[in-house]
């Protein structure tokens, strides 16, 4: 009998209870809620220590977000809100077992949200989801890494097999995993990179010859200005205001530039530093600015004119180290004044009154997340930020550079060690011989390309080193469509998701041990937003005897299919072996089993932040001139951009509550201009229908509840995953194939 699982959560009745924005951030509501959650889900003992082992230096990397540590010591709780609730929850009592799974079909498991399932708690136990059966069995380890191996040998081609990677993998893991795909033969190596800062990878890669962030967070305290752009940290890298406090308290200037006015970029109470709990905090931003949804190069074009006028040119760095000035000189000074007021929706007199702080600057830092990553211009905005950097002189200085502030712990260390479908010649080489094994030279697929692979039928076995594909990708009846194309899914997971409910023809969840748990095979390590690696090491009691690290699953996965080697995969049990390979193949690492043993870890090179040096073709970094893009759409329409809530990260709802915008008991809301509302006649929680428009497709989504918010007119902002579904596949970014969700066209149907 087919199954007939749910790609979106049920749309259940929710309470909608609409307050006033919080005025500040953390303070000593985010300090008893972190507690409140510890205690709720693993208890007092495990909460007392995850919390005094999170981020230490002989502890566990928190494995919510990629913000860094502070090199030289730790504060007595180095972790925030959200790292509690993150890691709480991976503490979790609660257990799935062969049992209590097997008791409900996945058909049934579907109509759970998305909160429900994550709160059953942790998976103890390998299990098979056969063809033609609605329920999950368990199966000995030995077994399901038969099926994979049987599997993978049956395909067709190599290029019918896919092995996806979330970013909260370890560089060990991610490795293995890496060269586990290039000895099958194929590059097909998709990653959650590809639906969020790709685009900034891209960007930079070309205009400063890396695709990273290139300060490190001593910088905060050092910089006269910092530019926050598209991002909101007090939900999604809270610790990240702890340096953006220092960077005021120290003299220097923060601007927040975002369609929302985030409750963090307003004041904030440091949650280690009594003062602060019962005084006023620390106002963050000297200004906000309310920027148009996709108007940020119109913004940051202004800018640039600003600082052309004040003859603010860095000339002596700007000659010696960079491209194509004058070309850039020119084009922006011929922007129209008038174009940029439009698209961006910040006045003129405000535009140069922020110019000119940037003009005065002498190190500045701009940092973004996905409002300018997720657009169909991503590449060329973040190329704007690049020429608004290199003309003042921001880099290879402390206090200055580029900050693109990742999500994943570890999102930018599977990059590094090798999780690109497209690696460079250099680095297959390396890794050639390094470890023997001959690496495929054709591109593999991003994310976009794989689903759209498997909607033709040509993806056979499927496999996920973490992540939640299901409910994080765009489009979610399309992607559920070309899952269940496949024969073999198989998902290496800690917890439930959507993703092992919408399978393939068959399925396998294969469960592995949490960043808080005692590994066998010893400590693992990973490299944060700012290109520093480290250790982590947890002290807790496995969720189950039957749990394997994911460095381990891998290996074994490795065994089964090439038992004449020229790789022992059986060797690479043991982290220890597995960095001593990655010293050999990737650069960077020489040396790594030593230097990672240092206190805080080391830092891998990085041209524009050591020299600064350009990896660039020129060997000199690069201006780069776009013209503004055509916005105008249908007048009865809106743009629509997907956003965090305050109980969630990523995927993985933790509460209802989004408490920083005032809004509670309810996910499935759609927030909108006061004045918007009344021009088309709706009221304050009343229910509407979306549809979003790609070309001639409509996709509709019913059952919003309008909440009055302060956003530019002719802007609409919804909780990200429920709102997936509206995101076209074919939306995508030019230059980096990362999906739309901050670009959506919708038209509102009011509902009576």
């Amino acid at each position: 009998m087919p199954r007939d699982s749910r790609a979106q959560p049920p749309i259940l009745k929710e309470g909608l209870r609409i307050g006033r924005p919080k005025k500040t951030a953390a303070g000593l509501v985010g300090v008893q809620k972190s507690f409140s959650i510890g205690l709720k889900e693993a208890g007092l003992k495990r909460t007392l220590q995850t919390m005094t082992t999170v981020n230490r230096f002989d502890g566990y990397d928190c494995p919510g977000c990629a913000w860094p540590d502070p090199d030289d010591h730790r504060s007595t709780f180095e972790f925030c809100e959200n790292g509690a609730k993150a890691f709480a929850t991976e503490a979790t009592k609660k257990r799935v077992t062969p049992s209590s799974l097997g008791k409900i079909s996945v058909t049934e498991l579907s109509n759970l949200s998305d909160m429900d399932l994550d709160k059953m708690g942790r998976i103890t136990h390998p299990m098979f989801l056969r063809e033609g059966s609605d329920y999950y069995e368990e199966i000995e380890w030995n077994e399901a890494f038969r099926i994979i191996s049987t599997s993978i040998n049956q395909t067709e081609s190599p290029e019918n097999v896919v092995l996806y990677t979330s970013g909260r993998a370890s560089n060990e893991a991610a490795f293995l995993w890496g060269t586990l795909a290039r000895q099958i033969g194929t590059n097909n190596l998709p990653d959650c990179s590809n639906m969020c800062h790709e685009s900034s990878g891209v960007a930079l890669s070309k205009s400063i010859g890396i695709g990273k962030g290139t300060v490190k967070l001593s910088c905060f305290d050092e910089a006269d200005l910092i530019l926050v752009i598209g991002q909101n940290p007090g939900t999604n890298h809270p610790r990240m205001l702890t340096a953006l406090a220092g960077c005021k308290e120290n003299g220097g200037s923060v601007v927040s530039i975002n369609p929302l006015e985030e409750t963090a970029m307003k004041r904030f109470k440091h949650p280690q530093k009594p003062l602060h709990l019962i005084g006023r905090g620390t106002q963050i931003a000297d200004e906000h600015l309310p920027v148009r949804i996709g108007g940020d190069a119109a913004l940051l074009q202004g800018f640039a004119k600003v600082v052309l006028s004040h003859g603010a040119v860095n000339t002596d760095f700007v000659s010696r180290n960079t491209s194509g000035f004058e070309k850039w000189k020119e084009h922006i000074n011929s922007a129209s004044w008038e174009e940029i007021e439009l698209q961006s929706g910040i006045s003129r007199e405000s535009i140069e009154r922020v110019g000119e702080a940037i003009a005065k600057s002498e190190r500045m830092i701009v940092c973004w997340a996905m409002g300018l990553t997720q657009h169909e211009n991503s590449v060329a905005v973040i190329q704007e930020v690049a020429n608004l950097l290199l003309v003042g002189g921001h880099f290879g200085k402390p206090g200055a550079g580029a900050c693109p502030v990742r999500g994943h712990s570890n999102v930018q260390g599977d990059r590094t060690v090798g999780i690109n479908h497209h690696p460079s010649e250099e680095f297959l080489s390396s890794c050639e011989e390094g470890t023997g094994i001959s690496m495929p030279r054709d591109r593999g697929y991003d994310v976009v390309e794989f689903i759209q692979a498997a909607l033709e039928g040509n993806v056979g076995i499927y496999m996920a080193l973490g992540g939640n594909l299901i409910s994080a990708m765009s489009d979610t009846e399309r992607v559920a469509e070309a899952i269940r194309k496949i024969d073999l899914t198989v998902q290496i997971s800690t917890k439930l998701n959507r993703s092992h409910l919408v399978t393939g023809r068959e399925a396998l969840i294969l469960p592995c041990l949490g960043r808080t748990e005692k590994d066998p095979g010893g400590f693992v390590t990973v490299e944060n937003s700012m290109g520093r690696v480290h250790s982590s090491k947890g002290s807790l009691e496995p969720a189950s005897e039957f749990l394997l690290s994911e460095p381990e699953i891998v290996s074994r996965i490795g065994e089964a299919l090439f038992p004449e080697g020229p790789l022992d995969w059986k060797i690479y049990h043991d982290h220890e072996n597995t960095r001593y390979l990655i010293s050999r193949c990737v650069s960077g690492f020489e040396d790594f089993n030593s230097r990672v043993r240092s206190r805080g870890g080391f830092y891998l090179p990085n041209g524009p932040r050591d020299g600064p040096t350009w990896s660039t073709p020129s060997g000199k970094a690069q201006f780069f001139c776009h013209d503004l893009p055509d916005r105008k759409i249908d007048d009865t329409r809106f743009i629509m951009m997907t956003v965090r809530s305050h109980d969630q990260y990523n995927t993985t709802i933790y509460g209802m509550d989004d408490r920083y915008r005032g809004i509670y008991n309810a996910r499935r809301v759609v927030m909108m201009n006061e004045k918007d509302m009344l021009e088309i006649g709706a009221s304050p929680g009343q229910e509407v229908d979306l549809t979003s428009h790609w070309g001639e497709r409509m996709t509709h989504s019913e059952r919003w509840k309008v909440v009055p918010y302060d956003i530019p007119r002719g802007n609409l902002c919804s909780y990200f995953p429920e709102a997936n579904v509206l995101v076209p596949l074919e939306s995508t970014a030019e230059g980096s194939n990362t999906p739309t969700s901050k670009w959506i066209e919708v038209s509102i149907s009011l509902r009576t």
